[in-house]
């Protein structure tokens, strides 16, 4: 148990807790009520995960990416966690690289910038010229971070045994999201991952729908150098896409350029999320560069997201729900994209889409904040008790991020209108598929097998009226607690029936008493009687249902 093990970083992590005024701790930890608050504010949440040190930082981002669990204001306070930590020495640097290289240092690199261009909590990242004179991107695994994040995650999952006690513990099942969240940290550890999901991207992206592929660009792997603790990536050279200046930027000509970036921005995005099914998922601006040659390069692949054809076609129609602001469809389509089959008050879900949705009626959506839409609608579900997929947290943040990087960039964009165009496109695609041809056949294909077993089951369904061999199976839901009410009335019924006879037949045994034994046996009937008639009024009391 996480209480019963006392060692220094488990009493580091009370005191952090303690420290920060978080009393609903305390209270929990001394048996005290578990009443509001459930979560510390978000301010207090914040300072604990950068109080207790670079793997709870991770943690804070990871939460930030759900929206479906927190609400707007913890999600905003955690977006704005940074890993950025100081640097490892490059002579402890050195010897992972050395381990992780099949060949010696020497031969590999020309040389390598000592001075870290950049340094989280998981890795930091160097530049490095190859001895083929490529310039390349160093990506090294802290020394040691794989012990501490072992030793955290055990930590964690004791943490989420305490919440777990809580309502919203309970209510979103608190222990198998700690398992995701650490299976996500351990994921990070393996930079192959990362590796293959940086491929998966360049290739999707190098195929553009809507967009020129040429423009945006995915630094390319070498894999005879990447290893877990080690990701050797080609070097490209810009800057982060808010830092991107222009020549005579008040003129015309550049207020254009800035448009076509951010609308190539999008529509790469939008050919992730809607098409490909595979998409960055951190697109916040430190991993969004501006190429000297003027390209755009999405940086970082650690973090991605995955759509399946059937809920990017919910999230397509859900677009068209609130573009008409309508609520009813809404709420179809959340219950559509719920995680379970738990009971939802689908009247009640329609009234508070339709009181969100109510403000936007005067609103042009040029004027509309999309991924706010969003952030409302996954907020109103969580409400609602509806459990949304882990995927349609990281969808909204990534459009949170990308809207976001986008109005810095350009102030004057839109994601409706840049997402218009596309949509009809985007339709047709998911009606007939990239080859109509091809979803006509199968359509027809589809037509004959009907055709060919209708008969048959009208037959059968025939014969089965006629021979009243016809049976319904049917399914109600929510109906155990009448159930288990009425078999708890039926046990108490015959109790009852079971001391008035033992009642009345000790009676009928004492008025006709004429032997000792005939005697004991009425006392012995009595008795019974009494104790059960004792244990049914008891019983009954306990219940509360005496009313």
């Amino acid at each position: 148990m996480f209480l019963t093990q006392t060692v220094p970083r488990q009493r580091e992590i009370i005191e952090v807790v303690l420290r920060n005024g978080w009393d609903y701790m305390r209270r929990l930890l001394t048996g005290g009520k578990t009443d509001e608050p459930q979560l510390p504010t978000p301010a207090v949440l914040k300072n604990i995960l950068i109080s207790l040190g670079p793997v709870y930082i991770k943690l804070g981002q990871l939460l930030s990416t759900r929206p479906d669990l927190l609400s707007a204001a913890y999600i905003e306070e955690l977006s704005t966690l940074q890993d950025e930590v100081p640097p490892v020495p490059w002579t402890e640097i050195e010897i992972v690289i050395r381990k992780q290289l099949k060949r010696p240092l020497e031969e590999v690199f020309q040389k390598i910038n000592p001075v870290p261009v950049a340094a989280g909590s998981i890795a930091q990242t160097h530049r490095a010229t190859l001895a083929d004179g490529r310039e390349v991107a160093l990506k090294v695994q802290r020394p040691g971070i794989d012990t501490t994040i072992a030793q955290d995650i055990a930590l964690i999952q004791g943490i989420a045994d305490l919440v777990a006690r809580t309502e919203f513990g309970q209510t979103y099942e608190i222990k198998s999201i700690a398992e995701e969240f650490t299976k996500a940290l351990e994921d990070e550890l393996d930079f192959t991952r990362e590796a293959s999901f940086t491929d998966q991207l360049r290739r999707n992206l190098s195929k553009g729908r809507w967009f020129d592929p040429k423009q945006i660009v995915v630094a390319e792997v070498d894999w005879n150098l990447t290893s877990e603790k080690l990701l050797v990536m080609e070097w490209l050279d810009g800057v982060p896409f808010l830092s991107a200046t222009f020549k005579n930027d008040n003129n015309g000509d550049v207020a254009a350029e800035r448009k076509a970036i951010t609308t190539l921005l999008f529509r790469a995005f939008f050919q992730q999320l809607y098409v490909d099914g595979f998409f960055h998922a951190d697109p916040h601006p430190g991993n969004l560069f501006y190429l000297n040659d003027g390209r755009v390069a999405l940086l970082d692949c650690g973090m991605v997201g995955r759509l399946d054809p059937r809920t990017q076609q919910i999230l397509t129609e859900m677009l068209l729900a609130i573009v008409d602001l309508d609520a009813g469809r809404c709420a179809q389509l959340t219950l559509q994209l719920a995680d379970s089959a738990q009971p939802v008050i689908v009247a009640r879900l329609e009234s508070d889409y339709d009181r969100m949705l109510r403000k936007y009626h005067n609103v042009s959506l040029t004027d509309m904040n999309f991924s706010q839409v969003i952030y409302e609608i996954l907020q109103v579900a969580r409400n609602n008790k509806i459990r949304l997929p882990s995927n349609m947290g990281l969808y909204a943040k990534t459009l949170a991020n990308l809207e976001g990087v986008a109005r810095a960039f350009n102030p004057e964009i839109n994601l409706f209108d840049e997402v218009k165009p596309l949509i009809t496109d985007l339709f047709r695609r998911q009606l007939v598929g990239e080859n109509p041809v091809r979803s006509l056949l199968r359509t027809a294909l589809d037509l004959k097998s009907l055709s060919l077993q209708s008969p048959r089951q009208i037959e059968l369904l025939l014969d089965r009226v006629t021979s009243e061999t016809l049976r319904w199976n049917l399914s109600l839901h929510g109906l155990d607690g009448v159930r288990r009410t009425m078999d708890d009335a039926a046990n108490r019924l015959s109790f009852s029936i079971l001391v008035g006879s033992l009642i009345m037949g000790a009676a009928i045994i004492s008025t006709k008493t004429q032997t000792p034994q005939l005697s004991v046996l009425s006392s012995v009937l009595f008795a019974a009687a009494s104790l059960l008639g004792l244990w049914l009024i008891i019983s009954i009391l306990r219940s509360g249902r005496l009313r």
